[in-house]
This record gives structure tokens, C-alpha cells and sequence, in this order.
């Protein structure tokens, strides 16, 4: 159990204003808005509720540090990201346990998010100074192309709450590889991991203006303005596909550069010949981590008739013997959804499957009183006409059918409109390749449940998004390819 004058400790070293051109600063106005520990429901702390007028300012800061920025080199870049991986590294546990105060997980996930984002600081600081471009004949007339690679410039990064501190990091790591100045927009819902994390990249040497944060209670009314304003050359998101289609019709009216990760639908596969306690295990890591509520989660299982009854059984048994609680318990292993509204949301779907036909194997139905807490969820015989079947649940809920055949499980698994990863469990090579490929998804685990790493473009297909993250294709995100064409020479 954690100490609660710990707690108060890490969260009153958060910065609870907007940064704005290098200073922090309260929004206009004065107003605030109430950050809330979502396994109590008490008040953390209150944090600047920023204005249009304020998201304005910032991203007039971000336009005016483009041009030096950009300027600067990429071993000064690369060694700021550098800087910042260590003071990630080495404020490891409040960093984790703010994470868990604001967004509930437990705090060994916490850990885990924690160390992912300082990765992507090692990965682009290493990234940076490995920019280059081409230079080739053209092939008419022998002059020559020289293609330089230059920074997209002002970028607005809006990140989620559900891995708070790492979306952040995957976003602004590259941006500023890149040369790229930023405004950053957290969720309301988890805005103090970014706020602290902001703080640590001044600390670690990152220009006035480069980076600039506003945290709002509305959105909507300080995005739009900034995306209308034409400022600003690149747009990325992660959250939900509806919230993301509209602000792709925004950003399109002014032809902005975009990355979007989206909602995901996951499939889950599991072939009469797989080893099942490697299967189950991960089966709940996959479905459990941060109480299911991330879009790479499973969400649809699909386990061969054969082994149907018995992986149902066993993965029952794992999943009702997690201890649910408040993340900075000792032994808890599931936390809270995120609000009340998430957890009603996750109760819809329990009840629209069984109102089609699906049974109950374990949970459907949260404890009384009006907590954020819901039940791992065991579902069987989920039809294909149930919403869980459609749309991403985005809580603990396990919802599992059987196949037969394995053109009847490719058909079922791509019947989504939505692609982001998938998760398929057989011994057999021939058929984990000849699956993984048919799979329509962007990602696949075989034999494995977590396909995200710094090191692999992390993101998805169809309505699941558009763009990477990570890997060496995740600093091409913030860069433009320039020609510059050279006559050819002249004999002397």
C-alpha cells in the first residue's frame, strides 16, 4: 500500500498550469478543472482549463521556435532526447505511481508504461542523428536530384488517457528527432503524467516554445481554432475512430500532414494444435491489461470447437481469480475503468450479447454503488449480430465463439470494420504464416499476446487508423522529402 503523503507528494510536484512559449502560466481567466482518482472518485488536483484564446497562444509559440529549432543539429537534438531518457529512467517510481493515481492501472503496469516511454526517447535520440536523403541522376538528362529530408514543422499532438505518459512520449520523441516544435493536448482524463513529462523535457534542454502543453475541459472549442488556423503543419491523434474521422474533415480543409491511431477490434485465435497454457496465459495479458481498455487489447475470441470448452473453462478460472482493487494496493492486478461512463458503456455490451443469445460464464454485472470497477467477463456463444462482435467493448470483457474451419475463423476475424492487430495461437508455421498474411489487420502476434515495441510501426488499417509509430518509420512521420535539382556540368 502506498503511503498517502506519498501520493500527495508526486502529484503536488506536478505542474498544474499550461505551457505556453517556455513559461508556465494559469489559463485565461483563471478557470480549472478537477482531476480524479478513478478507484475513489476523490479530487487529485485541479489543472489550468485552457481557452481557445489559450491554444492560440501555444501554437503561436510552437510557429515562432520552428525555424531555430529546425535549425539546430541533430546531435543537439539527439542529445536532448538522451537527457530526457535518463530523468524518465530515473523518476521511474513517481512517474508510475502518478499514472496509477490518475488513470487507475496497477502499478506494475504503471512500471511497464513508464519504461516504454523512456524507450522511446533512447530509440529516437539514436533516430536523430540518422536523418538522410538521396542524391541520384535523373535519367533524361543527367542533372542531378539531391532529396533532403526537413521537419514537417508545428505539430499538434493529441494524446489519450489510457497510456498517458507513453502515447506521449512515442509522439513527441520523434517530433522533436525531427525538428519539430509541438502543442500538446492530454486528456482531461489523465492530463498530469504529460504535464510532468513536459516539465522533464525542459529540464532536459528542449528549446522555449518547442514543446508547449494545454489542458482543457473542452476540446473541441481549442482544437478546432488551431486546426482551422492553418498554423500548424501536422495533426496526430489517438482515440476513439469517431472522435478521430472528425478531426481528419478538419485538418483536411487545410491539407495538414496526419497520424491517427484509432479504435481497434481485435481478434483472438486459438487452432486445435496450440500449446493452451501458453495460450492462456497470454490470452490474459491480452484481455486484462489496463482492464482491457486499449485499442491492441483482445476483444474477439475465436478458439476452435475442439479446445472451445476447455480453454473457456481455464480462462474463466484465470480471469475470476485476478484481484481487482485500487492500483496502489499490494497484489492488485486489475484496476478501475477509467469513469463511470466507460463502465456503463462495457455493461451495454454485456447486455445486447445476451440479449442475442450469449451466456455468462463469469462476472456480467459490476458490484453495487457507483464506483468505476467492472468484473472480468467471461462471454460464450456470442453471435455475429452482437454489438461486442462490432465494436470494441474497451473493458475486461472476454467474449468468445467457436469455429470450425479456418476459412470460416479468416472470415469472422475480418469482418470488422476496423484493423489494428490480431493475436492467433497454432503450432503449425504453414498456417500461422498463411493466417497472419490473410489476417487484415496491421499487426499480428503469433504466439504471442502484445505486439506494441518501440522498435516495430505500431498502428493499424481500415478504420483503425492511419500512419506508425515507432520504428525507423515513425521520425518519416515528422519529416517532408525537399528535391533540390542540380544541372549537370558542363565538360570544362
Amino acid at each position: 500500500m502506498i503511503d498517502p503523503a506519498d501520493e500527495r507528494h508526486v502529484v503536488g510536484a506536478v505542474p498544474k498550469q499550461l505551457l505556453v512559449g517556455g513559461a508556465w502560466t494559469d489559463a485565461a481567466g483563471g478557470a480549472t478543472f478537477a482531476v480524479r482518482d478513478p478507484a475513489t472518485g476523490d479530487v487529485l488536483c485541479s489543472v489550468a482549463d485552457a481557452t481557445p484564446q489559450d491554444g492560440m497562444s501555444a501554437l503561436a509559440a510552437a510557429v515562432h521556435a520552428q525555424a531555430a529549432f529546425a535549425a539546430t543539429t541533430p546531435r543537439h537534438r539527439a542529445d536532448m532526447l538522451a537527457a530526457a531518457y535518463r530523468l524518465v529512467q530515473q523518476r521511474l517510481e513517481d512517474l508510475a505511481l502518478l499514472i496509477t493515481l490518475e488513470m487507475g492501472k496497477p502499478l506494475a503496469e504503471a512500471r511497464g508504461e513508464v519504461a516504454y516511454a523512456a524507450e522511446f526517447f533512447r530509440h529516437f535520440a539514436e533516430e536523430a542523428v540518422r536523418i538522410s536523403g538521396d542524391y541520384q541522376a535523373e535519367p533524361e538528362d543527367g542533372s542531378r536530384l539531391l532529396v533532403s529530408k526537413v521537419p514537417v514543422g508545428p505539430c499538434l499532438l493529441i494524446t489519450p488517457w489510457n497510456y498517458p505518459l507513453a502515447m506521449g512520449a512515442c509522439e513527441l520523441a520523434p517530433a522533436i528527432a525531427a525538428g519539430c516544435s509541438t502543442v500538446v493536448k492530454p486528456s482531461s482524463q489523465a492530463p498530469l503524467s504529460m504535464l510532468a513529462l513536459v516539465a522533464i523535457l525542459c529540464e532536459a534542454g528542449v528549446p522555449d516554445g518547442v514543446v508547449n502543453v494545454v489542458t482543457t475541459s473542452n476540446p473541441g472549442a481549442v482544437v478546432e481554432p488551431q486546426i482551422r488556423s492553418g498554423l500548424a503543419r501536422k495533426l496526430t491523434f489517438t482515440g476513439s475512430t469517431d472522435v478521430g474521422r472528425h478531426l481528419l474533415r478538419q485538418a483536411a480543409d487545410q491539407v495538414l500532414r496526419t497520424a491517427a491511431e484509432l479504435s481497434g477490434n481485435t481478434a483472438f485465435v486459438v487452432f486445435p494444435d496450440a500449446d493452451l497454457d501458453v495460450a492462456l496465459e497470454a490470452a490474459v495479458r491480452a484481455k486484462m491489461r489496463n482492464a482491457g481498455q486499449s485499442a491492441s487489447a483482445a476483444n474477439r475470441f475465436y478458439v476452435h470447437r475442439d479446445v472451445s470448452e476447455e480453454f473457456t473453462r481455464r480462462l474463466v478460472g484465470r480471469m475470476g481469480g485476478l484481484k481487482p482493487g485500487r492500483g496502489t494496493e499490494a497484489g492488485v492486478e486489475v484496476g478501475p475503468l477509467v469513469n463511470p461512463s466507460a463502465r456503463d458503456r462495457v455493461q451495454t455490451f454485456v447486455d445486447d450479447a445476451v440479449a442475442r443469445g450469449a451466456r455468462v460464464r463469469l462476472g456480467g454485472r459490476p458490484r453495487g454503488g457507483d464506483d468505476c470497477f467492472y468484473p472480468a467477463t467471461v462471454l460464450t456463444d456470442v453471435p455475429d449480430s452482437a454489438l461486442i462482435r462490432h465494436e470494441d467493448v474497451f473493458g475486461p470483457v472476454a467474449a468468445i465463439s467457436s469455429f470450425d474451419t479456418e476459412a470460416e475463423l479468416i472470415a469472422a476475424a475480418n469482418d470488422t470494420r476496423y484493423g489494428l492487430a490480431g493475436y492467433l495461437y497454432t503450432r503449425d508455421l504453414n498456417r500461422a504464416l498463411r493466417v497472419a498474411e490473410a489476417l487484415e489487420c496491421g499487426m499480428v502476434g503469433i504466439n504471442q499476446g502484445s505486439v506494441a515495441s518501440v522498435a516495430s510501426p505500431f498502428g493499424g488499417i481500415k478504420a483503425s487508423g492511419l500512419g506508425r509509430e515507432g520504428g525507423r518509420v515513425g521520425i518519416e512521420e515528422f519529416l517532408e522529402s525537399k528535391v533540390i535539382g542540380i544541372p549537370r556540368a558542363e565538360p570544362a
